[in-house]
């Protein structure tokens, strides 16, 4: 039975949805491509639009943080009761780059709506996701008679995602008081389909690195020198080779250390979702499965740690023959991480095991990047419960669990403040994130909204500390 509070919520989403929506869309006009130094001012004039709409919102507090980079910007309303625990939402107001002559069917930056959708670039990815949290804090406060929210409530809105988040991390750190929380509220993420809501739990985490193998002096002849001498090309061939075992696992020694292992219970759920394998492979251009025996598809791509070559080069490689032993060559691995992974003791493992692989006469160097660590949120923590339960009143269903196989900053957000994160989107894998012609479905966006409105409430009652 719907609730007295549940009627309120919903009358006041549908109330304020045209304004709602008008101003998303003055918001979306704005083109924040972090990516392009030329859209700098953009970026920047992004985050002041928004820091003055949380103000309009009620926010008493909001700013524009800068950056060695692009500005992020934060937004505080405290709750007045003194318990209340507090929530830090994150999204990014950057936008990946877009021109109507990529193949847009429309200007990218003139939102247009067509058939109960949204068009436009960050429609879903990321302003139509953090947008929907300003509505839904005054539908709370609306149907609760509250003049202050439920929790503490903050925001912060990163400038550079689409970048790469390459100064998120020391932000974090530098504004770490400011920014302490009790669960953090990741808004940059999707569900299953419309048909069938999901909440995430869970991220991977990222480590990759080249390698550059170096032999002979120079290129040599093959018939007077080969097989005599190592040869790169033929080294980073057998490292790329003895990467997995005859079972697909990664056969770096300690690659496993402290893994999280998937439950009995998060297998059953996964199996619970409709997947369709061959629509996936359509999707991922191939004609096979294949991975880690013992592994379900999604289970590998979610929920386990891979090794994979994402280049390997060497030798010569222009019209006929030449046939010589090689001066060089070079491989480029990357690696999904999963909860209990430590992507330094990794990295440590990766470079043991190349150095321990490759023979006398092979001298190599090896790049590490950036890594991003992954994170996961237990399916009983109280956090993640009342997420489940705000999704579950505004759909009207039950509400399933799924993980995501790439990488972002939540981990960054779990490590550095030391708080749960979960994960509230409303995307769909339709709405075309970083493609052309991207769009939000608006119903699912206002579900987002009422998803919010129940929340902070929620979180009140059941404190995720």
């Amino acid at each position: 039975m719907t609730s007295t509070t549940d009627n309120a919520v919903r009358a006041y989403i549908e109330a304020h949805r045209e304004a709602f929506l008008a101003d998303l869309a003055a918001w979306l006009r704005i083109p924040s491509v972090s990516a392009d130094p030329a859209r700098a001012g953009d970026v920047a004039r992004s985050a002041e639009w928004l820091a003055a709409q949380l103000s309009a919102t009620g926010f008493p507090v909001t700013e524009v943080w800068p950056t060695a980079g692009l500005p992020a910007v934060y937004a505080e309303w405290p709750s007045g009761d003194p318990d209340a625990p507090t929530v830090l939402v994150y999204g990014h107001h950057d936008v990946q780059p877009a021109a109507r002559e990529d193949g847009w069917d429309s200007d990218p930056f003139e939102p247009e709506t067509r058939d109960g959708r949204l068009y436009a670039r960050g429609a879903a990815d990321d302003k139509g996701q953090v947008f929907f949290h300003t509505l839904g804090v005054r539908a709370h406060l609306a149907a609760t008679g509250r003049t202050t929210p439920a929790v503490n409530l903050k925001l912060l809105i990163e400038g550079e995602e689409e970048s790469g988040s390459p100064n998120f991390a020391a932000l974090l750190r530098d504004r770490a008081d400011r920014l302490a929380c009790d669960a953090v509220i990741v808004s940059d993420t999707g569900m299953w389909s419309a048909e069938t809501p999901t909440v995430c739990t869970g991220m991977r985490g990222l480590a990759d690195c080249q390698i550059d193998l170096y032999g002979p002096a120079q290129d040599i002849h093959s018939g007077s020198f080969g097989g005599a001498v190592p040869n790169p090309a033929t080294e980073a061939a057998r490292l790329a080779a003895a990467l997995h075992d005859r079972d697909r696992r990664v056969a770096i020694p300690g690659f496993y250390d402290g893994i999280t292992p998937l439950t009995d219970d998060e297998r059953a759920l996964f199996a619970e979702l409709p997947f369709d394998e061959d629509a996936w492979l359509r999707t991922a251009k191939s004609s096979a499965t294949l991975g880690e025996t013992g592994y379900s598809t999604l289970e590998r791509v979610w929920a386990r740690p891979t090794a994979e070559v994402n280049g390997i080069h060497g030798g010569y490689g222009g019209p006929g023959g030449k046939t010589v032993v090689p001066s060089t060559a070079q491989l480029k691995l990357s690696f999904r991480l999963v909860a209990g992974q430590d992507t330094d003791k990794v990295q440590q493992a990766v470079a043991d095991w190349v150095a321990a692989t490759l023979p006398a006469g092979i001298r190599h160097e090896i790049t590490f990047w950036g890594a991003t660590r992954p994170c996961l949120t237990p399916l009983d923590h109280p956090a993640l419960q009342a997420v489940v339960r705000a999704m579950g009143r505004a759909f009207q269903q039950p509400i399933r669990f799924t993980r995501e196989g790439g990488s972002g900053p939540a981990a960054d957000l779990q490590d550095v403040l030391g708080a749960p994160v979960l994960f509230l989107g409303i995307s769909v894998p339709s709405d075309g994130w970083h493609s052309v012609n991207e769009k939000v479905e608006l119903d699912l966006l206002l579900k987002g909204v009422e998803t919010t409105a129940y929340l902070w409430a929620d979180l009140a009652d059941n404190r995720p500390r």
